[in-house]
């Protein structure tokens, strides 16, 4: 049996489609009303100001879901403004989307979850310890955007504004690549999520097939590959998605998109106190990215176990980023929230689901 299509996964091109073969006509600017009613307006029902004709909205209301996801749970970081909504599809699939602070007072972005739980299993992610149930829909992802909006809205009115996304909660984007895709492409809508394509950003544990292709199709969203390792050996006890692309593939993936994207080549490492900081790795990504455009995000680990990863000590991030600069490249600091409330990725999961955060 096909599941109905759902409006927080269309675009206005694509509700005329999906009626079209119901045998419904509808107008392109009445698509473009009602997706900029349900997405960009967050209201239920139809437009009112300039209706549609009654028999398309009930052939719409007949043809596609609207129901919104559930907020199972909610978690507020007071010590950094971080807040986590978990969320409950109707087949009670659970999945995670995180509002983080941006530098500009009022403005917010977004972490959202691509899959229900993951199959990469990377050592130092809870996400990875909960196990692969299935990919979200577009819908979904959008959806989870939507009930972020309606929740910073609820608590700070038209004070508060999302603008931007990143694909960067459980799962692997690039694994769901057509879903999260059409996801972007909705949020970057005029009638959707209204956010500037170049702040929608996709992050990839290595994925090389799909970096490729990502590349070839010239989007305008960002792509960030974490690589969290340059030392072979150490990637792979990280990260087990390298026994399938080695740290030269994903290199060289990133090289080409580097070279034809508009924008810089993120790379990302997750900073493990101990572990990921050292001269080897400097001189990795000296060897892996000389001469490329490219921006280097640092982010914190979060990991709650006693045995876990532990953060890297200030000295130890102030020591590792005097000797990355050296390398000529822009090094960022992405701070890891909402830790103090369960608030990380996975962690509010785990704990309603009853899965062991080992």
């Amino acid at each position: 049996m096909t599941t109905p299509p759902h409006l927080f996964g269309l675009l206005p091109d694509d509700l005329v489609r999906v009626l079209g073969r119901a045998g419904v006509s509808i107008r392109e600017g009445e698509a473009r009303r009602v997706i900029a009613h349900v997405i960009q307006h967050g209201r239920p029902g139809f437009p009112t100001e300039r209706p549609i004709p009654r028999a398309v909205e009930q052939a719409i209301e007949r043809l596609c879901e609207r129901a919104p996801l559930e907020v199972l749970d909610r978690a507020a970081d007071p010590a950094d403004g971080f807040v986590k909504l978990l969320l409950r599809s109707p087949d009670g699939a659970l999945s995670e989307a995180v509002r983080i602070p941006l530098q500009k007072p009022g403005h917010y972005s977004v972490c959202l979850s691509s899959q229900v739980g993951c199959a990469l299993g990377c050592a130092f992610c809870a996400t990875g310890r909960l196990g692969f149930a299935r990919n979200l829909e577009a819908s979904e992802m959008v959806g989870a955007f939507l009930a972020v909006r309606a929740d910073l809205r609820a608590e700070q009115g038209d004070a508060g504004r999302i603008s931007g996304a990143v694909f960067m909660g459980q799962g692997e984007p690039l694994l769901n690549y057509d879903a999260v895709l059409q996801a972007a492409r909705v949020l970057a809508h005029p009638c959707g999520g209204q956010v500037k394509g170049e702040s929608i950003s996709l992050s990839t544990a290595g994925i090389v097939p799909a970096i490729r292709r990502f590349t070839a199709e010239d989007h305008d969203f960002r792509l960030i590959v974490s690589l969290t390792s340059t030392v072979p050996e150490r990637r792979a006890a990280l990260m087990p998605v390298a026994s399938h692309w080695s740290i030269d593939e994903v290199a060289a993936a990133v090289r080409d998109y580097a070279a034809t994207s508009k924008q810089r080549a993120t790379v990302a490492f997750v900073v493990l106190g101990g572990v990921n900081t050292g001269d080897d790795e400097v001189e990795g990504l000296r060897r892996l990215f000389e001469g490329v455009p490219l921006r280097l995000n640092l982010i914190d680990v979060n990991d709650p176990r006693p045995e876990g990863f532990r953060r890297a000590t200030e000295a130890e991030l102030i020591d590792f980023r005097t000797r990355l600069k050296a390398l000529g490249v822009p090094v960022v600091r992405r701070y890891s929230g909402g830790v103090n409330a369960e608030a990380a990725c996975g962690m509010l999961a785990s704990r309603v689901s009853g899965a062991s955060p080992r």
